[in-house]
């Protein structure tokens, strides 16, 4: 990269006579930039492959950690809550630590806190302690979640769709794997809790060194980004940028914050509205794994689909369609229908592919990306938590399926709504500049 920018500024400023020797040097500048870029390619999938297990993993030995700490039924389910909340608050702070830093390095701090904290959480022996090591993951799970776009803005500006798409699989993948195989493992391992817990640290552990190596190899990643806001003023305009006088990045935030909502309703109980209705547990248990699957090809393909459009609108309204047709079919036939309904909350679910592409979409530089990104996923994730909640609420006082079926149908009507106008052809730095407010 440097090699690339020095050889622009010698033909820019030199005579004829330098000229050659500037451009003799780029031969030698390229295969820097391509060997860096295949490794930022290797650490965003492998960044993307940790950014759930830690959730999903625990999820599926839930019960073995609750007999194994002696965990109440109320501080379970406070686990449970964690993700959004974390996600949400530490979120906030990846846009000022990446100006700080480099996204490059912060990303490679979050890969190290995911490692720390998943290895250490199964042996703290104690709830409290299980608590705070989640959290020590959870946090550059969340730095990590706000700065991939960014990375992906950054390094591929002319393949936002297909390079998100590559992201989204790997997570949909990262997701649907751990909680596949989580239990499994344990067993082959003999069957501890910890050991079945743990061994996903492995996973982040190896997310770290891409970034370490990109890491050395750019110098140092926060004073390349120093050389392009030099180069190019408007990210610092973007710095200042008041991100909620806009219509868009609100839009986006309450997107985000639904389809977020949809997601974890139906991955902490789908399973259960199966298994109400006369399903037994192991073909629930793969009728949640097939909508988690769903996600793998179709994350790679809408990303794509999403960035050849200049309104992203009918996409929205599409996976909005398969949603309330999947409640209508829980509704009606839960039992009879139930791989057709799978598979169209499956597809469904990938709005979030979806949202993350219009993010890289709707700014115009790093910075602008770095903040509608940060505000757009902490704020919906905010708004998501209390639907799993409200959820089971529901269906404790009336006993059915019925009103909470109904409610997420319900909260997919503004969803597709807020979706539509977040898929505009326009810019949140174009918005703020004009001052418009909601």
């Amino acid at each position: 990269m440097m090699g690339v920018m020095v050889s622009e500024e010698t033909r820019a400023t030199t005579s004829t006579p330098i000229r050659s020797s500037a451009e003799s040097a780029e031969p030698r500048s390229h295969p820097t930039r391509a060997w860096a870029t295949r490794l930022v390619t290797v650490g965003i999938v492998l960044t993307a492959l940790n950014l759930r297990p830690a959730i999903t993993s625990f999820g599926a030995l839930l019960e073995d950690v609750r007999d194994g700490l002696g965990m109440s039924g109320s501080v379970a389910g406070l686990l449970t809550s964690v993700p959004p909340l974390c996600f949400a608050v530490f979120g906030v702070m990846a846009p000022r630590l990446a100006r700080r830093f480099g996204p490059g390095v912060v990303v490679c701090a979050g890969m190290v806190a995911i490692t720390a904290g998943l290895a250490i959480r199964p042996y703290t022996g104690s709830a409290a302690g299980f608590l705070a090591a989640s959290a020590l993951a959870l946090m550059g799970i969340a730095v990590s979640n706000v700065l991939m776009p960014v990375i992906v803005k950054r390094w591929f500006p002319d393949r936002v769709g297909s390079m998100t798409g590559l992201y989204s699989m790997a997570l949909a993948l990262g997701t649907s794997a751990a909680a596949a195989v989580t239990v499994p493992v344990t067993d082959a391992l003999g069957g501890g809790w910890q050991s079945g817990l743990a061994v996903w640290a492995g996973l982040a552990a190896a997310a770290v060194l891409p970034w370490i190596a990109l890491v050395r190899v750019r110098g140092a990643d926060s004073r390349d980004g120093e050389r392009t806001r030099a180069a190019h003023p408007a990210p610092r305009e973007t710095g200042g940028l008041r991100i909620t006088r806009s219509r868009t990045a609100w839009a986006l935030a309450v997107f985000f914050g639904l389809q977020a909502t949809a997601a974890y309703i139906t991955m902490g109980w789908m399973a259960q509205i199966f298994r109400d209705a006369g399903v037994s547990a192991g073909t629930a248990g793969l009728l949640l794994a097939v909508t988690m699957v769903m996600g793998v090809p179709l994350a790679f393909v809408i990303p794509r689909l999403a960035t050849r459009m200049t309104h992203q609108g009918p996409i929205v309204v599409a996976l909005g369609v398969c949603g309330l047709a999947g409640y209508a079919g829980l509704y009606l036939a839960p039992a009879g229908g139930a791989w057709a309904w799978a598979l169209l909350l499956g597809v469904s679910n990938c709005a979030f592919p979806l949202a993350l592409t219009m993010v890289g979409m709707r700014a115009r530089t790093g910075a602008g990306v770095a903040q509608l990104s940060a505000f757009a996923q902490s704020t919906g994730y905010l708004i998501s938590i209390p639907g799993p909640l409200l959820v089971g609420v529901l269906y404790q006082h009336s006993g059915g399926w019925g009103l909470p079926i109904a409610l997420m149908a319900a909260l997919m009507i503004p969803q597709i709504a807020v979706g539509v106008l977040a898929g505009r052809d326009r810019t949140v730095e174009d918005e703020a500049e004009r001052g418009v407010v909601l």
